[in-house]
C-alpha cells in the first residue's frame, strides 16, 4: 500500500483515524548524548508523514498538536512515535514539517538525476547514497571521477532542471515486463503489492519509495561540491540540491567576508595568508617549547646550587589537587597544572609526605 504522502508528496496535512496506540520507547541522541524517551507507537489509517526508507530519512510533524518524534516502517505500516497517547478510533489531523519534507524531496530527486547521468555519460553505477543533514553523498562504482567528469555531470543535470522536465509516479505489478527494465536495488523482503516507479521523463525510471518533486524545476539547481575516495575502489560524489545550494552560498559569503576582515586582504589571498599564519604559529610553538625546556633546566640547576634549599621544590605540583595532567618516567614527573590557587594545599601535603618518610627512616 502506498501512503498518502507517497500518492501526493506535496500534501502537508491529512485527516485520518487512529488504528492503535501502544506504550513504547525511543532511543534518541542529542548533542552526542544518548538517552531513551518513553512514549507511544501510533498506527494510523493513512499518513501524510513519510517513514524512513530508500536512503531518505523520515518526516517530522504533528498529530493534532502533539509532535511526532520518529516515523518508521514496519511491514506495510508506518509507526508514529509520540510522547502522548491517542484513543483508537479517534479522528486526528496530521501535519508535516514542510521545510524538512521539501528539503528531502529536493535531495532525493536530485540524487536520482545525478545518478542517471553519472551512468548514461560515463557508466558509473550508483551503489548507495546518503541524504545527510548538510550535504548528500552518492557512492559510485568507480575508483575515480575526474574534475572534468564531475563538471560535465553538473552541467547536464542543471540543463535538465532548466528544461522543466516532469517527474511522474507510477505503480506497476512485479509481473509487468517493465519491472525488469527499471533501475533498482531490489525489493525489501517484506514488500507486498504494486511497485512504485519514479519516472523522470526521457531521463530515468527508478524503483523508489521516497517522496519526490513533480517537476525538475522544483530542484532549482544542483551543485557538485567534489569527490572523495570511497571504500573498495569506489568514489563518493558530494552534492547539494535546491535550497541547500542557496544556504551554502550564503554561508560561504559570510565566511569570506569574515576572513577578509580578519586577514586584512582580499578573498583571492585568503589561502596564502592562512598558510603563512599556520607556518608562523608552528615556528612560535617550537620556539616556545625550546624556551620552556631551557627554563626548566635553569630552574633545576638553580635549585640544586642553593645550599639552604628545602626538602622539596614546589614548582612541580601534585596533579590531582592542581587539576593537572602529566606522567612520570624514570623517577621524574612532567605535567601541567590548571588550578594554581591550591598550591598551598599541595605544599602542606608534600611536607606531610617528607615528615612521614623521615619518621620511617628513623
Amino acid at each position: 500500500m502506498a501512503f498518502y504522502c507517497q500518492r501526493d508528496c506535496y500534501a502537508t496535512e491529512l485527516l485520518t483515524e487512529v488504528v492503535s496506540c501502544h506504550p513504547a520507547q525511543l532511543k534518541v541522541e542529542n548533542e552526542g548524548k544518548k538517552s531513551t524517551v518513553s512514549g507511544f507507537n501510533i498506527l494510523l489509517k493513512d499518513t501524510v508523514l513519510f517513514p524512513e526508507g530508500g536512503g531518505q530519512p523520515d518526516d517530522r510533524g504533528f498529530i493534532h498538536e502533539v509532535p511526532v518524534l520518529r516515523v518508521t516502517r514496519q511491514g506495510p505500516d508506518a509507526v508514529h512515535f509520540v510522547p502522548s497517547p491517542f484513543e483508537p478510533g479517534a479522528g486526528v489531523l496530521v501535519k508535516v514539517d514542510w521545510n524538512r519534507r521539501f528539503d528531502h524531496m529536493q535531495q532525493h530527486s536530485g540524487q536520482h538525476l545525478v545518478t542517471a547521468f553519472a551512468d548514461s555519460l560515463y557508466g558509473f553505477k550508483t551503489t548507495s547514497w546518503e541524504l545527510g543533514r548538510q550535504r548528500s553523498v552518492i557512492e559510485l562504482d568507480t575508483p575515480l571521477v575526474t574534475v572534468q567528469q564531475a563538471e560535465a555531470i553538473e552541467k547536464t543535470v542543471n540543463q535538465k532542471i532548466r528544461e522543466h522536465v516532469p517527474v511522474n509516479v507510477r505503480l506497476i505489478t512485479v509481473d509487468n515486463p517493465e519491472f525488469n527494465k527499471v533501475r533498482s536495488h531490489g525489493l525489501p523482503d517484506d514488500h507486498a503489492g504494486p511497485v512504485r516507479i519514479i519516472d523522470i521523463e526521457g531521463v530515468d525510471a527508478n524503483m523508489c519509495c521516497g517522496t519526490h518533486v513533480r517537476n525538475l524545476s522544483d530542484l532549482q539547481m544542483i551543485k557538485i561540491l567534489g569527490t572523495e575516495k570511497g571504500k573498495k575502489n569506489k568514489t563518493n560524489l558530494i552534492f547539494l540540491s535546491g535550497q541547500r545550494v542557496l544556504k551554502y552560498v550564503s554561508q560561504s559569503y559570510y565566511t569570506e567576508k569574515t576572513l577578509t576582515s580578519l586577514l586584512k586582504n582580499g578573498p583571492e589571498e585568503h589561502i596564502e595568508a592562512v598558510d603563512k599564519l599556520q607556518k608562523s604559529v608552528k615556528a612560535l610553538q617550537k620556539n616556545n617549547l625550546n624556551l620552556l625546556r631551557d627554563f626548566a633546566i635553569l630552574t633545576a640547576e638553580t635549585f640544586k646550587s642553593k645550599v639552604d634549599r628545602g626538602k622539596f621544590f614546589s614548582l612541580h605540583r601534585v596533579c590531582e589537587i592542581l587539576d593537572g595532567k602529566g606522567a612520570g618516567k624514570c623517577g621524574r614527573f612532567q605535567g601541567k597544572a590548571n588550578k594554581m590557587r591550591q598550591r598551598a594545599e599541595v605544599e602542606i601535603l608534600l611536607q606531610e609526605v617528607i615528615s612521614n618518610v623521615k619518621r620511617t627512616q628513623e
